[in-house]
């Protein structure tokens, strides 16, 4: 009931949560601003923003379009609803109900001050939520913009940026919404290496827990995890990122079963099941080196090549990623 009236004023720089937008519309726009010749990119990082929000000073801003009284009582008693923290309820003074169907909404009435302003300034900028990137000419120019910004947000929305997360720097030096680019004179976007490292994170996770179970179940319960960020990162322009991944995934998959392989004579019989000359599967069954190191050598490389995981069900994201990347 509330989207139809707010959404429709929020501002065109404004990406997160809206009907119709989403991460990838504001991530073009980003690359688009530097192509334009913004080389230089204000970061701002608000300071634990869903704990921090002023309620007095979002209810003033509702009430600017909200004039039913009772709405408005909902909303703070919505606002100021306790939690319960180890069995004890707390009431809560600020900050929204992170997770909360309505707190994505208050988030962007209350920023909403912050885009008109960056707007009134003429600046190009995009904001998804608390995140908010201004692409600005020069550093010189992107200090200014930190401080004067900085000063708008603790004066009039009684918020911080978080200095140790925020910079001026250069786009590809940066991140945004899982994104970087790179620093051609058209720039491409591409997958951050924070995305990277936390998706292999998540990856070593499965694989931790797949010990002992069979690679075509570790996969299948890789297969959703892998798809839905292949499909995330599909505007990448940059294959290398994917093509490295599936050699790491692989790698990573032989290394299981060198260690479900156990013994030296164990792991030599495989190898030598799967096609490996017997003097060269003994040799290297016995080498005493550790699974990691034996995932990335020719022997294993071998006896468990990239098609047989292929044949247990294991996607390639460089091959999902060109097939994505056909579709649009």
């Amino acid at each position: 009931m509330l989207t139809p009236v707010f959404d429709p004023h929020f501002s065109e720089s404004s990406y997160g949560f809206r009907p119709g937008r989403g991460c990838h519309d504001a991530v073009v726009a980003a690359r688009s601003h530097v192509e334009a010749g913004y080389r230089f990119v204000v970061d701002m990082d608000l300071e634990k923003f869903f704990d921090r929000v002023n309620h007095d000073v979002l209810m003033a801003r509702v009430a600017r379009r909200i004039g039913d009284k009772r709405l408005l009582r909902l909303i703070r008693r919505y606002l100021t609803a306790g939690v319960m923290i180890e069995g004890v309820a707390q009431a809560r003074e600020e900050g929204t109900p992170q997770g909360g169907p309505l707190s994505p909404l208050l988030s962007d009435i209350l920023l909403d001050d912050l885009d008109k302003e960056l707007e009134r300034r003429g600046h190009r900028f995009c904001r998804y939520a608390d995140d908010c990137n201004v692409y600005v000419r020069s550093k010189a120019a992107g200090e200014r913009v930190m401080e004067s910004i900085a000063r708008f947000l603790e004066k009039r929305l009684r918020l911080k940026i978080n200095r140790d997360k925020s910079a001026v720097d250069r786009p590809w030096n940066r991140k945004f919404l899982g994104y970087t680019m790179t620093s051609h004179y058209r720039p491409k976007l591409k997958v951050s290496p924070q995305s990277v490292k936390r998706a292999k994170a998540h990856i070593k996770g499965i694989l931790r827990k797949g010990r002992g179970r069979s690679v075509a179940k570790v996969i299948g319960e890789m297969t959703p995890f892998l798809r839905g960020w292949v499909t995330y990162f599909r505007l990448s322009r940059v294959k290398s990122v994917f093509e490295e991944m599936d050699q790491w995934i692989r790698r990573k998959l032989r290394a299981v079963l060198w260690r479900q392989w156990k013994r030296p004579w164990t792991r030599a019989k495989r190898m030598i099941q799967r096609g490996i000359e017997r003097v060269r599967a003994w040799t290297s069954g016995m080498n005493g080196r550790g699974p990691w190191w034996n995932a990335g050598a020719s022997h294993m490389n071998a006896a468990v090549p990239a098609k047989w995981f292929a044949q247990q069900g294991l996607m390639s994201l460089l091959a999902e990623h060109q097939r994505l990347a056909s579709l649009a």
